[in-house]
């Protein structure tokens, strides 16, 4: 079964992200094609990247790199739940992201954002480096703005539609992350042939 990790991506006391990731998996779990499982980076707490050596050499020295590479290794594709912070994303998000390098490698991620423009920077800003990290992002996002998504810009109350396009950009991730199960385990691959 295609596995998928919804990423909270803030940790802010008193975030609005909790409300939208909650949210998302409760969508999530509605589906029979896909496992998901709610990843809270605030259960991972890592500090500003120190491993001695880049992540792409995969030689992590820390108990806390060891266990984020663990987690994040399991799954098959990504939905990033990123807040927008003067036109990006978290700070926290990033840093979690950098930890981490083959773990990433070939698999495909989808985006919901929310801010005052509805994390539409922060996304693109994701794809930039998710590209970098060979991940295939798909095209529908969700863009949810703290104007018309939440009431007095904090509780979340999604419009019916929101859940439509959400639908949609699950079926994409589930699509493509079966599509490079290929990719990501060539040796299967041959096998199979």
């Amino acid at each position: 079964m295609t596995k998928i990790a919804i990423i909270l991506g803030s940790t802010r006391p008193g975030r609005n992200g909790k409300q939208v990731a909650d949210w998302v998996f409760e969508q999530a779990t509605r589906r029979d094609d896909a496992e998901f499982e709610l990843v809270d980076l605030a259960d991972y707490p890592l500090p500003h990247l120190d491993e001695p050596l880049p992540p792409a050499v995969g030689q992590y020295k820390n108990e806390h790199t060891l266990t984020w590479s663990d987690k994040i290794a399991g799954f098959d594709g990504y939905v990033f739940v990123t807040p927008e912070y003067n036109h990006s994303t978290s700070g926290v998000l990033k840093n979690a992201i950098d930890f981490l390098h083959r773990e990433w490698n070939n698999k495909a991620a989808g985006f919901v954002g929310y801010g005052g423009v509805g994390g539409a920077r922060a996304i693109e800003h994701l794809r930039l480096v998710l590209a970098e990290l060979q991940v295939a992002t798909v095209r529908q996002t969700l863009t949810l703005s703290l104007a018309t998504e939440f009431e007095n810009y904090s509780s979340f109350a999604p419009n019916d539609s929101q859940a439509v396009f959400l639908d949609t950009l699950f079926t994409q991730v589930i699509a493509w992350s079966q599509a490079l199960e290929d990719v990501r385990n060539p040796r299967l691959a041959e096998h199979a042939a």
